[in-house]
């Protein structure tokens, strides 16, 4: 039994305006760096084994404190990088709807069978991120560890470890919480038992 703690990273200068961040590199706003110092003052006290990121500059600024407070080594892997999002990157759902209404009333419907124009495919952006936290499961075995990664990818990895239907994801999980945590408990084979949801680490 390994327990993984899913937290997504702080908040980003794009969040404020409602552009998505996708593949794309984003600064962190103050605020974003002090959910990534609470998530820091967490980890003090959490006993984690092991810290993982995404490789985007947001999740590993957001990774680091927590890295560092629990004196181990901060890793990436390349399959918890969030969705391209084509279209829609660094733009708001509005701007994409009016130029193409129809794409976007499709994606609110099912944003799985109906991704926006030129984003990754959601299954395969599911696929390789719930493997991700299996290999860090086995890398891990009977250990605690928090992953520092990405909003829809998060969604789409739980709506599948925990048999969702994904094109549910954003009714399911409506917000996931700038620098909050889900507490995972990974069982083989594929069992897997949410202890907690989308906790703050701080109060705002």
């Amino acid at each position: 039994m390994t327990t993984l703690f899913l937290a997504r990273h702080g908040e980003t200068v794009w969040h404020t305006s409602g552009r998505y961040a996708g593949i794309s590199d984003i600064d962190l706003t103050d605020l974003g760096l002090a959910q990534a110092e609470a998530l820091g003052t967490w980890a003090g006290k959490a006993e984690l084994d092991a810290v993982w990121s995404s490789p985007l500059s947001r999740a590993r600024a957001t990774a680091a404190p927590a890295a560092r407070a629990a004196g181990v080594e901060l890793r990436t892997d390349a399959d918890l990088t969030e969705l391209d999002f084509g279209t829609l990157e660094g733009r708001t759902l509005a701007q994409v709807a009016a130029e193409d209404p129809d794409a976007v009333t499709a994606f609110e419907a099912d944003p799985v069978a109906n991704p926006v124009p030129g984003e990754e495919d959601p299954r395969a952006a599911m696929r390789r991120g719930t493997a991700a936290l299996w290999r860090i499961t086995h890398a891990h075995p009977g250990q605690r560890v928090l992953v520092v990664w990405h909003g829809t990818l998060m969604r789409l990895v739980l709506s599948d470890l925990l048999h969702m239907p994904p094109g549910d994801y954003r009714r399911v999980f409506p917000d996931m919480r700038n620098g909050a945590l889900t507490e995972l408990r990974m069982v083989e084979p594929g069992r897997v038992s949410l202890l907690s949801f989308n906790s703050r680490t701080m109060p705002f």
